[in-house]
Order: structure tokens, then sequence, then C-alpha cells
């Protein structure tokens, strides 16, 4: 819970806010839930959508998403095993701020990423004044020898 104490927001370690963001501060676990969204499907078909995620990243953040009730995970007896997962009840009530986030990261993450890189250009500028300098100054001490 956020309290306010001489007008200073605490944020509190219990704050049912920051616990509901640790669950999904992984990068990976909004990207699965939002696949999963469409409807059940097996873990080669999560790799497919999803690029660039790990069969051992995949794993863990599906384990998570169980462990946390966002998810359901069924296991066939066949062979090979076939395992489908789905969201629970639970995991469709995150599916609109999911959404909500995506429409916010769609119109604003050019803007997000510009500011990124004008404060890098910014951070960077000055090291490069320096390095000049550095550079000019031993190349005056070398020529005095």
């Amino acid at each position: 819970m956020v309290t306010f104490n001489d007008s200073k927001p605490t944020i509190d370690v219990l704050c049912p806010t920051r616990r509901g963001l640790s669950l999904l501060s992984n990068q990976w676990t909004l990207l699965v839930l939002g696949a999963l969204h469409k409807g059940t499907l097996r873990f080669s078909e999560l790799q497919t959508i999803i690029e660039g995620i790990s069969k051992k990243m995949l794993t863990q953040t599906l384990r998570d998403l169980e462990r946390n009730g966002l998810i359901k995970r069924v296991v066939y007896p066949v062979i090979p095993p076939m395992v489908e997962y789905s969201l629970t009840p639970l995991g469709e009530t995150i599916i609109e701020p999911i959404w909500a986030f995506r429409d916010w990261s769609e119109e604003h993450i050019e803007e997000v990423e510009r500011a990124r890189e004008e404060y890098d250009r910014r951070s960077r500028l000055p090291l490069q004044e320096q390095t000049a300098a550095l550079v000019q100054q031993r190349a005056h001490e070398a020529s005095e020898l």
C-alpha cells in the first residue's frame, strides 16, 4: 500500500501493486500471456509465436505463470508427451491491462526511443570532448620532447 508520511509517499514491500508488478516484470511474461489470449497453445507453438525466446526462458516463464495461477498446463499421456497451455480465468483478467500497455507502446515507443538516443548522445559528448583534449595534450607534450 502507498502511504503518505510528511507528504512523501512510502511504497511498502507488501504493497499489492508492487507485488503484482513483480509477477509481470519479466519481459517474456506479457508476451506469453498475450499469445495465450488467442487460445490454447503447445510449447512449440509459443516458441514460434514469440520470436527470440529461448526454450529455457519459455519453460521458466510458463512455470512461473502456472505457479501464480495465471495459466493452466495440461499434459496428455501420449508418446511423445503432449503439453498444452491456456489462460486461467485469473489469467484472463490481466489481458485488458496488457492490451492497454500494448496500445501505449505502439503510440509512444518511438518517442521513448528518440529520448533515449538524445540522452545517450548527450552523455557521450563530454567523454568525446575529454578524449579529444587528452589526445591534443599528449600530442603537444610529445612535440616538446
